[in-house]
């Protein structure tokens, strides 16, 4: 059963042939004709082939262009409606389907509207014509008004169409064609007016020299267009790979978080802190990315430890102190196991070796310790500072900032305490403290979240014939 769009359309398309009919008749009782058949034929070809190499016009409308209308326009100036509307209708000959009847409504109509705007581009530029004193002028006139009209009822068309199928945008669809047929307008018509010019003044065989051109011109732009969607589609999927990551890690520490309700804050603030050295350190996208997730999962191995000993409230004795220092190396061998996770498995297991060479789990020290291991520790000790523990109450921010310069090139170094310095300097309170709204733990998954899209329409620079892709 079809619904009111597909029977709106249908009568549509049944009216539309009804009136494509009557001006074909009414042309031909006029007395108009084809001209040089052997030339609208080669037209007709052109523009059928130049609609089989239609372009997306976005990728968020489903609109396509070509520059099937270039030789309509040729035919309208140089031989009038008749041509100009045969022309139209057949360059749609190579979209006929048979296969189910929604395909053959979409070429119906899509014929006819073509058909009625060939026409009166024709008559506009047979009655604009002689309306100047020079052969030239005549068809520059004939040429704009034919354009104009050209463009204005393909637009009408193609909006009224899209509304009938039941389209929620018109305007923006007229918006997106209008600003196409604007910017290809003026190119269009001095590239038609010589050429129809130069056919009458010279040889009708000035055509090939630059149809065939065009015709190259248009697959050139299908293969950027083909391109720049790919890169696209790449771009997104490279996103969602971003988010799953994010998402894992966040899944791994509210593991953690079930044991302990500190871990989870805190990773949450180590997290933004490292972001934010990262990007002040002057350090690429991916590696400000890879601060942060790291900065989420830089305590996972503490799932690993004895029962008891993350929340016992006073101070560790040193077998217990030994048992939290190997936090680190479990961290790394839970990360090791993910896939994609061995860079941050490395600089998790990195993050508390100090830049004197006397931290652990391996003693290394300045450069050989990853840099946004470095990172991490100077986040990771300067929130421990500001944050309760069971065993004490948090330092002011002041003293926290003082400790972590006291300890350059001994505990931390000294360009990323600078960096974090620089930033602590010039913010808030709020920020300091690690309370803002976006240190909270749940508001970490959003980092990574791909932006909506943004319409932003192509320009051909040529003539468009501009359609729906689905009737």
């Amino acid at each position: 059963m079809l619904g009111e769009p597909g029977m709106r359309m249908y009568r549509y398309a049944a009216f539309l042939g009804a009136a494509s009919l009557a001006i074909l008749f009414g042309l031909m009782a006029a007395g108009y004709t084809l001209g040089n058949v052997s030339v609208v034929v080669a037209l007709i070809v052109a523009a059928a082939v130049a609609e089989q190499a239609s372009v997306r016009l976005t990728s968020s409308l489903d609109m396509e262009v070509s520059i099937s209308g270039l030789p309509v326009l040729f035919a309208a100036v140089l031989y009038g409606p008749l041509a100009a509307m045969a022309v139209y209708a057949a360059s749609m000959a190579g979209d006929f389907r048979n296969e189910s009847p929604q395909p053959r409504l979409k070429w119906a109509v899509y014929t006819f509207t073509r058909a009625i705007t060939g026409a009166v581009a024709g008559l506009v530029a047979v009655k604009a014509s002689g309306l100047t004193s020079s052969s030239l002028g005549d068809v520059v006139v004939a040429t704009v008004c034919a354009a104009l009209a050209s463009d204005s009822l393909d637009i009408g068309f193609n909006a009224l169409t899209f509304a009938l199928r039941g389209g929620k945008n018109v305007a923006r669809v007229v918006r997106s064609l209008s600003s196409t047929a604007a910017a290809s307008l003026p190119l269009n018509i001095s590239v038609v007016a010589l050429l129809s010019y130069g056919a009458e003044e010279v040889s009708i065989w000035i055509l090939p020299v630059f149809f065939l051109p065009a015709l190259a011109a248009q697959r050139l732009f299908v293969l950027y267009k083909e391109q720049t969607q790919l890169a696209e589609e790449l771009s997104s999927v490279n996103a969602r790979l971003e988010q799953a990551n994010l998402s894992f890690a966040t899944a791994l520490v509210t593991t953690l978080d079930a044991r302990d309700q500190y871990t989870a804050g805190h990773s949450a603030a180590v997290a933004i802190y490292a972001q934010d050295i990262a990007a002040r350190m002057g350090l690429s996208e991916t590696e400000q990315q890879l601060a942060h997730v790291a900065g989420l999962v830089h305590d996972i191995g503490k799932i690993g430890l004895p029962p008891g000993l993350l929340e016992k409230p006073g101070a560790y004795t040193l077998e217990e102190r030994r048992a939290m220092e190997r936090h680190s190396e479990i961290g790394e061998r839970i990360l090791a196991k993910v896939e994609d996770y061995s860079q941050i498995a490395a600089i998790v297991r990195h993050h508390h070796e100090r830049f004197d060479g006397n931290g652990y789990p391996d003693g290394i020290s300045g450069e050989e310790i990853p840099l946004i291991s470095r990172i991490i520790a100077v986040a990771d000790a300067y929130n421990a500072m500001t944050s309760d523990r069971p065993y004490r109450e948090a330092m002011p921010t002041r003293v926290a900032r003082l400790r972590l310069a006291q300890a350059v090139e001994t505990q931390f170094d000294t360009s990323v305490v600078a960096a974090f310095e620089a930033i602590l300097a010039g913010a808030s309170e709020s920020y300091r403290l690690g309370t803002r709204v976006d240190f909270q733990f749940d508001g970490q998954a959003q980092v990574l979240q791909p932006e909506a899209p943004v319409f932003t329409p192509d320009v051909l620079v040529a003539r468009v014939a501009v359609r729906s892709i689905s009737a």
